[in-house]
C-alpha cells in the first residue's frame, strides 16, 4: 500500500497538505509551465481587495539573515479584474484554489465573499497583514469576530481564517472559530525594522514590514504547537517552512497543512521538493497514512 498524503479539512478534502502562501506564488498560473501542480492540495492566491492597490513605495524587499523583510503592500488588481480576467484561467489549471481577501472592515469582507465562485476550494481571511497603513498587524478578537462572521454569514464553503503572530494569537483564533472560521492558517509575517546606515533611516516607506523566511520556523512552531492544543479546529502551519523536514515539525505539532512562502523566492521549485522530502521521510519510517503521525510530537 502506497503512502497516502490526503488531509482532511472540515468541508474539504486535499490530495496533499502543501500549498502555497499567499502573496508567494503569484497567482499559481505563472508556474504552471515550470512545475507540475497536480501534486499540490491548493494553489493559495496572492491576497485580494476589494479595489485595486498599486502597493507601497519602492524599496519593497529587504534580506536578512535567514530571512527577508517585505513591504508590498497587498499590489493587486481587484476583486472585480480577479474574477474577470484570472479565475477562468486558474478554473483551467485543474487544482483546488484558494481564494485570499483582505477587507478594511467586516462589510468588505462580506461582500467579497458574497462574490467568491462556488468553484473555489477555500476562501483565505488575510486578518493580520503588518503592510497596510494604519491598520495594526494582530486585530483585536472582537474584531475578527465581526470580520470572520461577515464572511461566513456569506461563504457557505471552507474558511480560512490568517491570523498575526503577534498580540494574543490564542485568543484571536478562538475568536475566528467561534465566528464561523473551519481552519486556522498560523501565522503571518512578524513586524521587523531594518535601518540603512547610509541614509541613516529606515529602509522602509512604511518603518516597519513583514519577516518571513527560515528564521521564524522555531517562533511559528511554538504557535502552531500551542494552537493546536486550543483551538478544535484545524491549523494550517505557515512561517519558515523551507524543507520536507521543516513540513514534518509543524504536522508532528498537530497542523493539518503547510503552507510555503519564502523559499518559493529562492526555489522556485521548493513546494514539489517540500512534498517529495516529506514522502521519502515518511516512508522511511514505514508511515502508511499521514494522519497517523499528525499531532505524534504532542502525546509524549
Amino acid at each position: 500500500m502506497g503512502l497516502d498524503l490526503s488531509v482532511a479539512l472540515r468541508r474539504l478534502r486535499l490530495r496533499s497538505p502543501v500549498m502555497p502562501a499567499a502573496g508567494t506564488f503569484g497567482f499559481g498560473e505563472e508556474y504552471a509551465e515550470l512545475l507540475d501542480l497536480s501534486d499540490l492540495g491548493a494553489l493559495v492566491t496572492k491576497t485580494l481587495t476589494l479595489r485595486p492597490r498599486m502597493g507601497n513605495p519602492q524599496p519593497r524587499l529587504w534580506e536578512t539573515p535567514c530571512g527577508l523583510l517585505n513591504s508590498i503592500g497587498l499590489e493587486n488588481p481587484g476583486f472585480s479584474a480577479f474574477l474577470e480576467e484570472v479565475w477562468p484561467r486558474l478554473l483551467r489549471l485543474g487544482v483546488p484554489v484558494v481564494v485570499s481577501v483582505y477587507g478594511e472592515g467586516p462589510e468588505e469582507y462580506g461582500e467579497m465573499a458574497g462574490r467568491v465562485p462556488r468553484e473555489a476550494a477555500a476562501l483565505e481571511l488575510n486578518l493580520s497583514c503588518p503592510n497596510v497603513p494604519g491598520r495594526p498587524a494582530a486585530l483585536a478578537p472582537e474584531e475578527i469576530r465581526a470580520r470572520v462572521g461577515a464572511a461566513r454569514a456569506a461563504w457557505p464553503g471552507e474558511l480560512w481564517a490568517k491570523i498575526a503572530p503577534e498580540g494574543d494569537y490564542r485568543a484571536a483564533a478562538l475568536a475566528a472559530a467561534e465566528a464561523g472560521a473551519d481552519a486556522i492558517v498560523a501565522t503571518n509575517t512578524f513586524r521587523g525594522l531594518a535601518i540603512d546606515v547610509e541614509r541613516r533611516a529606515p529602509v522602509f516607506a512604511n518603518v516597519f514590514a513583514g519577516l518571513s523566511g527560515p528564521a521564524i520556523k522555531p517562533l511559528v512552531l511554538r504557535i502552531v504547537y500551542e494552537l493546536c492544543g486550543v483551538v478544535g479546529i484545524p491549523v494550517i502551519a505557515c512561517g519558515g517552512i523551507a524543507s520536507g523536514r521543516d513540513a514534518l515539525e509543524f504536522v508532528f505539532a498537530g497542523a493539518h497543512a503547510v503552507q510555503v512562502g519564502t523559499a518559493n523566492f529562492f526555489d522556485p521549485w521548493a513546494l514539489p521538493r517540500v512534498l517529495q522530502e516529506m514522502r521519502a521521510i515518511l516512508e522511511a519510517q514505514g508511515v502508511h497514512r499521514l494522519e497517523e503521525v499528525r499531532g505524534c510530537a504532542r502525546k509524549r
